[in-house]
C-alpha cells in the first residue's frame, strides 16, 4: 500500500509538489522534492514515464503506478457499488404499491432504476477520470435521490422532477464553464477547507458505523447508541467490527492492496457466516440481520438490463404545474445541495489524495467541475438521480489511487454492474462500512491544518466538521462554516478579510436553510 503520509502532507510538501500557477499543472516531480507517495529523496527525480498510458494519466508523475491505480479503482467501485442496489430501492419499486408514487400516481420501475444507475455512473465516472484526470467516482447521489422520492414527487411526477434534475446539471455546468464555481472554491480560507475534509472524514466514518449497525438510535433516550442497548448482538455487526480490526492492521503494516484485501476476504466471512448461519436480510421481524446485500449468489448471474428510462424526462413541465415560483425554489434546492456537495467532498479527496495546491485548488479543477455539472444533466436524463463525486472515493484513495485511470476502472465496472447484479449485490453494506471508517480515520489527519488558537477560525471550523455527521449532510456543514466565518470574522474586526463571495454565498445558504418556511409561503 502506498505510504500513509500522503494522507497527512504538509503545506511545505504541498507547495513543493503543486507550485503556484495555473490550476492544470500536474505535480512538479523537481529534483529535490517528495513524489505523491512522500517516498522521494534528495536529489531524486520520478522516473520517467514508460507507455502512453502513463504519460495520458501522469501516473508516475503522481508518485503511483498502474497497479495502483488498479487496486484503487477496484476498492472504490467495491465501496460505491450498494449504489447499484440501493438508488432502485429509494426509487423505484416492482410495482405501485412498493415504490415511491408521483401525483400522478406514476411509478418507476426498480429494474430499469438499477440498469440507468450502473450506466450513467460508468459513463460519467470514465468521463471524469479521462478528463479531470483524478481518483473519483460518480453516482446517484443519495442526498438527492431521497429528496425527489420523498418530496419532489409529491408535487410533481417522475418525468418531471427529473426535468428540474436536468435544469439543476445545466445550471451547475454554466457556473463550471464560466469561473464562477472556481471562483467561489477560491474564495474559501484554507482553513475551512481543511475542516471540510476532516468532517467528510467524520461523516464517512459515522456512515460506516450506523450501516453496519456499530451505532444505532435509541427508543427514548440519546440519539445513537452503541449497538442494542449497549452491546453489540448481532453477528453482521460482528463482521464489521472484525473486518475493520483487519483492514486497519492491514494499512497500519503498509500491506500492498490492504483495502482491497481486507474487503475480499470479510465478504467472504461473511459469506461462509452466511452459509451456516442463514441470519438472512434485515427486516423488522429480523433486526439482527444483513444491511442492503446478503453474501449469497442466488439466480442468474447474468442478465440484460432495461434501459427503457433513458430519456424519459419532462423539461420544462414542472412549471406549468406547480408554478414558477415553486418550481423556482425547487430547483435552488437542487443546485445547492449538489453544488457545495460536490465541492466539499472534491476539497476532502483532493487534500486526501496528495493531489491539492497549498491554497486546496487542484489540477484539473475548472474540467472537474464542469463534468461533475454533466453527472446531473445525465442522472436527470436517464430518470437515475443526479450523478455526483462519491465520498467513497476516498476508500481507493487509500489504496494508493492518484489519477483518473482508477476511475477509468471504476466506471468500467460499473457498466458491468447492468449485466452483474447479483454478483454486485454479495458484498454486504457491513463490509464496505469497514472501509469507510478506515478511511474516515485517514481523513482525519487534515486537521492539523487548522488553527484552533484562533477562536475566529476554530468555531467555524469546528462547526463546520461536526454538522457534517450530525446533520448527514456534507451540504449543511459547508454552509454552517461559511455564515459562521463570515458573521465571527465581521464581527471580530476582520471583516477587511473576508472575501466578498463568502458573503454573497453566506446570504445563499441563509435562503437554504430557510428555504421550509419559504416554501410555506409560497405554498400559501
Amino acid at each position: 500500500m502506498a505510504d500513509m503520509t500522503i494522507l497527512d502532507n504538509s503545506s511545505e510538501k504541498q507547495a513543493a509538489l503543486f507550485p503556484k500557477g495555473d490550476n492544470s499543472a500536474e505535480p512538479a516531480g523537481a529534483p529535490g522534492t517528495q513524489t505523491a507517495t512522500g517516498r522521494g529523496r534528495q536529489g531524486s527525480t520520478p522516473p520517467a514515464p514508460n507507455n502512453i498510458l502513463d504519460r495520458f494519466f501522469q501516473i508516475t508523475r503522481r508518485g503511483s503506478t498502474v497497479a495502483r491505480e488498479f487496486r484503487g479503482g477496484l476498492v472504490t467501485f467495491f465501496t460505491m457499488a450498494y449504489i447499484v442496489i440501493l438508488n432502485p430501492l429509494i426509487l423505484g419499486g416492482f410495482s405501485a404499491d412498493n415504490a415511491p408514487t408521483d401525483v400522478a400516481g406514476g411509478w418507476l420501475s426498480a429494474a430499469q432504476v438499477g440498469a440507468v444507475t450502473g450506466l450513467t455512473a460508468g459513463v460519467m465516472t470514465i468521463l471524469f477520470g479521462l478528463i479531470a484526470n483524478l481518483p473519483f467516482g460518480l453516482a446517484a447521489g443519495l442526498g438527492i435521490n431521497s429528496f425527489l422520492a420523498v418530496s419532489v414527487i409529491q408535487e410533481v411526477t417522475w418525468a418531471e422532477a427529473m426535468g428540474l434534475v436536468v435544469i439543476n446539471g445545466i445550471l451547475i455546468v454554466l457556473f463550471g464553464v464560466t469561473g464562477a464555481r472556481t471562483a467561489i472554491f477560491r474564495a474559501v480560507p484554507k482553513e475551512l477547507k481543511a475542516a471540510i475534509t476532516v468532517g467528510i472524514g467524520l461523516f464517512i466514518a459515522f456512515i460506516g458505523f450506523v450501516d453496519s449497525g456499530f451505532v444505532r438510535p435509541t427508543a427514548g433516550g440519546p440519539p445513537v447508541q452503541l449497538g442494542d442497548g449497549g452491546s453489540i448482538t448481532s453477528v453482521p455487526t460482528l463482521v464489521f467490527v472484525v473486518g475493520l480490526l483487519a483492514m486497519g492492521i492491514l494499512v497500519a503494516r503498509k500491506v500492498q492492496g490492504g483495502l482491497l484485501i481486507g474487503i475480499v476476504g470479510t465478504t467472504v466471512l461473511a459469506a461462509v457466516v452466511e452459509a451456516f448461519m442463514k441470519i438472512g436480510p434485515a427486516s423488522a421481524t429480523n433486526p439482527g440481520g444483513w444491511h442492503l446485500n446478503t453474501p449469497v449468489l442466488s439466480g442468474q448471474l447474468v442478465s440484460a438490463p432495461d434501459l427503457g428510462l433513458v430519456g424519459q424526462f419532462d423539461l420544462f413541465g414542472s412549471f406549468a404545474r406547480i408554478g414558477g415560483l415553486a418550481a423556482t425554489m425547487l430547483v435552488f434546492t437542487l443546485v445547492f445541495t449538489n453544488f457545495f456537495d460536490a465541492m466539499g467532498t472534491m476539497t476532502g479527496l483532493a487534500k486526501s489524495a496528495g493531489v491539492a495546491h497549498k491554497d486546496g485548488t487542484f489540477p484539473r479543477l475548472k474540467s472537474a467541475f464542469i463534468v461533475e455539472g454533466f453527472g446531473a444533466v445525465a442522472g436527470g436524463a436517464t430518470s437515475g438521480s443526479s450523478n455526483t463525486v462519491y465520498i467513497d472515493s476516498a476508500a481507493g484513495i487509500g489504496e494508493g489511487a492518484r489519477t483518473g485511470l482508477a476511475s477509468v476502472v471504476t466506471g468500467v465496472l460499473f457498466l458491468g454492474s447492468m449485466f452483474l447484479t447479483p454478483l454486485t449485490s454479495v458484498v454486504p453494506l457491513e463490509v464496505a462500512a469497514a472501509a469507510l471508517v478506515v478511511v474516515g480515520a485517514m481523513m482525519m489527519a487534515q486537521i492539523r491544518e487548522i488553527k484552533f488558537t484562533k477562536f475566529t477560525v476554530a468555531l467555524p471550523a469546528f462547526l463546520t466538521i461536526v454538522t457534517m455527521p450530525l446533520s448527514y449532510s456534507i451540504a449543511n456543514g459547508i454552509g454552517v462554516g461559511f455564515v459562521s466565518w463570515a458573521i465571527i470574522g465581521a464581527a471580530s474586526g476582520k471583516a477587511k478579510k473576508i472575501h466578498p463571495l463568502m458573503w454573497v454565498v453566506s446570504a445563499g445558504f441563509l435562503v437554504y436553510f430557510a428555504r421550509g418556511p419559504i416554501n410555506a409561503l409560497l405554498g400559501g
